[in-house]
Formats: C-alpha cells, structure tokens, sequence
C-alpha cells in the first residue's frame, strides 16, 4: 500500500451522542445517535453510510453524464432495512435508485442515454463504498494504551 492510497478520518465526542468527524484536508461532519435531546436533525451513522453509498454513485455518474448535458434533476434515493439477528445488527436489501432528467437538445439525449451504462459502471466497478460494502473486507477495531 502506498501513501496515496491512505484514507483516513478522525472522530471525536462532542458530547453525550453526539460527534465530529474530521477528514485530512479539515472537513467535518456532524453526527449522532439521532436521538439528541436539544433536537438537533444529525445524521446518524447508519445514515451516513447510506448517504455514502449514494453519494459515491452519485458523483460517478454525475461526472459521466453532466459533460455532456447538466441535469435538470438528479437525485439519489438510497433506502435499506436496519436489522439484528444472529449475525448482529446491519443493513439489509440496500437499493440504490436515480432519478435523473435533462431538458432537450442533442447533449441531453446523449446524456440520458448514456445514464443506464454509467449508474451500471459506477456499482459494477467505480464506486469504492459500495464495492467495499458488497465485496466485504475486514475491519481490524483496536484500543490504544492510554
């Protein structure tokens, strides 16, 4: 592995429920348990893979689609029930679904019909969340001397 393949954030409390992810370059974002009493509309972590997974696709296919016409919509609406059995909590039956329009003109119908190849492309290899989340890979959770 080599430096640039690194990724990497740090997440901090905040307070009860309530964190701060921060990423290399000083971005952050806000997250909880969703249940924050000052009612606070925070995403929660599960949410925030969900929004992930969307919005790894959604840049995909964005990139491939908008060089040749802006969208007049794009949305990205990524749905998946929230379980807990003998493997323990997860996410099940994870959907992916666009809605994307152009307006008319030679540079939108070549957008739209490049739209279906581009969200297959995105899911089948470009995406690396959702590619991470279907192909599976382990995560090592370790504790620090303090």
């Amino acid at each position: 592995m080599t430096d640039n393949s690194l990724r990497s954030v740090t997440v901090e409390r905040t307070s009860s429920g309530r964190f701060v992810a921060t990423n290399a370059r000083g971005g952050t974002i806000s997250f909880g348990t969703g249940f924050d009493p000052e009612g606070e509309a925070e995403f929660t972590p599960v949410e925030m893979l969900l929004a992930a997974i969307g919005g790894c696709t959604a840049v995909d296919v964005d990139v491939a689609t908008s060089r040749h016409a802006e969208p007049t919509r794009f949305s990205v609406a990524v749905t998946g029930h929230k379980i807990s059995d003998e493997l323990g909590n997860r996410m099940t039956e994870l959907a992916v679904t666009f809605s994307v329009a152009f307006s008319d003109g030679e540079g939108a119908d070549r957008a739209r019909a490049i739209l279906p190849r581009a969200v297959k492309t995105s899911h089948d290899r470009l995406c690396t969340v959702s590619r991470t989340v279907e192909i599976g890979t382990p995560i090592a959770a370790t504790v620090e001397n303090a």
